[in-house]
């Protein structure tokens, strides 16, 4: 099954996927480790490279200077955030404008913010663009106000999951008529790396499903309607990251 993940904000709809490969995204969550823009924090944008200290420039072009000029139409002075989807964020002041770009002086030391939570392994049987996939993880690591983008890997067979699947604890599967997810999550100890595995339209075949289980998944259902493949993905990962981010733990 080729497979692909896209950000919980910005689903795409999607062909039917062909039965022969994965593709895998890598999450983390976290609520608290980084202000929120909505209740007057700085205007946040992405740089992939930013400056090791204070004082540094960078320069910012592409679609981060066109939505930065022409979308919310900041001049020099203004001060933006920067950050580099792996949990470095700076704040900085915008110093000049130009035709293609502008130049943002960094105005602290740059920050660290470590995933603090369960990081969940996505592997959904979907085909797409992995050009466009990119620029969803992007926009919605924006709108969501995280500092950890999605890691998009490329396609793989079962035979490639599995190991991930042995390693990752807990790890789920997407069946139909199985264990609702609920009572999966009730009986399942908090770990700092989990996965969840959704099939392709129509669903995994008898021996698939038995080759994941066999390598430590555990098979979970997802309510009595059948879902589109997207849609099941958003569904299991919202549930677990809700599970595994609450403030007091099921197995205590």
């Amino acid at each position: 099954m080729r497979a692909c993940f896209a950000h919980l904000l910005n689903p795409p709809w999607l062909k039917k996927a062909k039965p022969s490969s994965l593709r895998a995204f890598s999450s983390s969550s976290s609520s608290s480790d980084y202000s929120n823009q909505s209740r007057g924090g700085l205007p946040r944008f992405f740089s992939q490279f930013l400056p090791p200290s204070k004082g540094g420039i960078v320069r910012i072009q592409g679609d981060e200077f066109w939505h930065m000029t022409k979308v919310l139409r900041l001049s020099t002075k203004d001060r933006v955030e920067l950050f580099n989807g792996k949990g470095v964020i700076i704040a900085g002041c915008i110093q000049s404008i130009d035709r293609t770009g502008l130049e943002v002086e960094v105005l602290e030391d740059p920050r660290i913010v470590l995933p603090q939570n369960t990081q969940w392994h996505v592997f959904a049987a979907f085909e797409n663009r992995v050009d466009r996939l990119e620029r969803v993880i992007l926009a919605a690591a924006k709108q969501c106000q995280r500092l950890h983008e999605m890691t998009l890997n490329p396609p793989t067979k079962i035979g490639g999951l599995l190991p991930i699947v042995a390693q990752a604890k807990p790890s789920f599967v997407a069946v139909a008529e199985a264990t609702p997810v609920f009572t999966a999550l009730s009986s399942s100890r908090k770990e700092s790396s989990g996965s969840i595995i959704i099939g392709p339209e129509g669903d995994f075949t008898k021996k698939e499903v038995d080759m994941i289980i066999e390598a430590g998944a555990t098979a979970v259902g997802l309510g009595t309607h059948r879902l589109r493949v997207e849609t099941a993905a958003i569904a299991l990962l919202a549930t677990v990251m809700l599970w595994s981010d609450s403030s007091q733990p099921l197995d205590s």
